[in-house]
């Protein structure tokens, strides 16, 4: 049965809004574990526009399932990694003018940078991912590189409007979960996902884990955490 592990970096978004204490991502992730959540995801960016070095060291020593670090694979951050220790590592790109993550690992250009990231972090006792765009090269070289697991990018499936393109979209991203689990790397799933998306996803068999949080902490807003977190596991369970 496929996990959920629940991204809570806009809580941190909301709190940077006005340079405030609240609302707590630390205390968000403690009432997303309540509601059944399999596991908490930050990313700590190098320009810290949401989580901040204190929160994952909180999160650390509060978070009882699992916790995901997304990161750049800068020396800065590796240091951080392998300070605090995170239970996976989620290596993404990152531009500091983005508005989000804008797509998967460019593997070809940055071969021996990840090479030695993903060493560093396994020697350390990390599982370490790669997020990826669907396509064949990039699971490819993911196995080559020695990673635990790949999180494929869903946001082109999660973006189409028109239903012939969401067919064909979903149906890549099965081909590569085929692949991927042939190659002996877990496969998780995210970005873009929602209450609306998320359920046709869950088709694909492979697919261990997906990762959402805009959606989950944008329905909090409205009807409360405990609920939204309860409202995604019925579609990603059932």
């Amino acid at each position: 049965m496929c996990k959920l592990s629940i991204n809570v970096d806009h809580v941190a978004t909301l709190r940077q809004a006005r340079k405030a204490i609240y609302p707590d991502p630390v205390e968000a992730a403690l009432l997303c574990e309540l509601a059944g959540a399999d596991g908490i995801t930050i990313h700590l960016r190098g320009d810290r526009r949401h989580i901040q070095d204190r929160d994952l060291r909180f999160l650390r020593q509060e978070v009882k399932t699992s916790l995901n670090l997304e990161m750049a694979a800068t020396d800065e951050m590796l240091k951080i990694a392998k300070e605090v220790k995170p239970d996976t590592v989620t290596l993404v790109p990152e531009r500091p003018q983005e508005l989000t993550t804008e797509g998967g690992l460019d593997l070809k250009a940055n071969l021996d940078t990840l090479s030695k990231a993903i060493a560093e972090l396994k020697n350390n006792g990390m599982k370490v991912s790669l997020f990826i765009n669907p396509d064949e090269k990039s699971v490819e070289k993911s196995a080559e590189l020695n990673a635990d697991y790949i999180e494929i990018n869903t946001d082109s499936y999660c973006e189409s409007k028109d239903e012939d393109i969401h067919k064909t979209e979903l149906e890549k991203v099965r081909k590569i979960a085929e692949l991927a689990h042939k190659k002996g790397l877990g496969i998780h799933a995210g970005h873009g996902l929602n209450y609306k998306n998320a359920k046709d996803l869950m088709t694909i068999k492979e697919i261990e884990e997906v990762s959402i949080g805009h959606a989950i902490v944008a329905r909090a807003v409205i009807v409360g955490m405990e609920k939204a977190v309860k409202e995604m596991i019925e579609i990603i369970k059932s």
